[in-house]
């Protein structure tokens, strides 16, 4: 596939050019100078391909000319923060999932894995001069061979995040894909997903919250103010009901400064007569110890409903409400600046 890139810093793969003018000589080639992506397609050999973009240019240049990159692969060109084609473990690199459409084949390429899933007239378009699938399509892609229903969730919710897709229109996309692998578990994930999550491990949090209380109806970091609009404090998770929120501390939490902050935080709910409960970085792996706080918070919180609370959830009319793909995508670029500081990655 020839393509041309818009995107400063990528190299695009060139084909041997018998002159040396547009590509490597046959002999230029088979030297040390320039390293081959596939049969026929070169890139000069100091090209990073531990450069994300990079290795994705590459794996579609040497698919045919019907390829396009799907999956985590088009979600991070078009600039997601939560898919940067890294495994669990934050090292091992994922390989490129390309598109082909049902009636092209390739030969088996390192690094890259090809879908002959078939397309719909729709599902391309081209970014940068790069064929990629719609991001509806590239979630689903993902969510269908998610390993577990939470993986699942959390690639509907981090590509929310990023505004690339709402719901409603995976939704709809999901209705067009009939009986395809994986068409359950898209759905089901859709049942659980939410537009206001900001970080993927609020969803295992989330998701064992709701099975473990019955009728819980938690908020996905929704601001509590006091009575005179002031801004108190946003819980990555609230049941207002209840009166218990949640919280999420990973490692970073352990870093004095956080610290400090983490217990000014709780602090705060206890004045504010709101029980609290932390998720530790440890608990997806031991849920009992979770849930143990979990059903204290809400025992906890039982003996002292009906009391007069100094909070509330509604909004001052200078607030912008943020907590919708829908409401993001209609900011401009100064109410972004202000209002969706807070997505800015650490």
């Amino acid at each position: 596939m020839e393509l041309s890139i818009d995107r400063p810093g990528i190299v695009v793969p060139v084909r041997r050019d018998p002159r040396g003018s547009s590509g490597p000589t046959p002999g230029q080639a088979r030297g040390p100078r320039w390293r081959a992506v596939s049969s026929g397609l070169y890139v000069p050999a100091d090209t990073d391909s531990s450069v994300v973009e990079q290795r994705i240019v590459e794996a579609v240049a040497g698919c045919g000319e019907t390829a396009a990159a799907t999956g985590w692969a088009s979600l991070t060109w078009r600039g997601a923060r939560w898919f940067r084609g890294l495994g669990p473990d934050g090292r091992q690199r994922l390989d490129v999932p390309v598109a082909l459409g049902d009636r092209r084949t390739i030969r088996p390429r390192p690094g890259v894995v090809a879908s002959d899933d078939w397309l719909f007239d729709d599902d391309v378009t081209v970014v940068d001069g790069l064929p990629i699938t719609v991001a509806e399509r590239s979630v689903s892609y993902e969510v269908r061979r998610a390993p577990s229903l939470v993986r699942a969730v959390q690639i509907i919710d981090m590509a929310a995040a990023d505004d690339l897709v709402d719901i409603a229109s995976m939704t709809l996309h999901a209705s067009r894909l009939a009986a395809r692998p994986g068409i359950k578990r898209l759905r089901t994930a859709l049942i659980w997903a939410d537009e206001n999550v900001w970080s993927p491990q609020e969803v295992p949090m989330r998701m064992l919250w709701k099975r473990a209380i019955a009728g819980a109806r938690l908020l996905c970091n929704a601001p509590i103010f006091d009575n005179a609009g002031k801004h108190l404090i946003t819980p990555d998770l609230f049941d207002p009901v209840a009166q218990v929120a949640g919280e999420y501390d990973g490692v970073v939490h352990l870093e004095d400064r956080v610290r400090r902050r983490d217990l000014d935080r709780d602090e705060l709910y206890r004045q504010l007569g709101i029980e609290v409960v932390t998720m530790m970085s440890g608990d997806s792996r031991d849920q009992e110890r979770f849930l143990a706080r979990l059903h204290g918070a809400h025992r906890r919180a039982a003996e002292r409903r009906g009391r007069a609370v100094d909070w509330t959830l509604e909004r001052p009319s200078r607030w912008v409400d943020t907590s919708t793909v829908a409401r993001r995508r209609a900011l401009d670029d100064v109410e972004r600046a202000i209002w969706l500081r807070y997505r800015e990655v650490s």
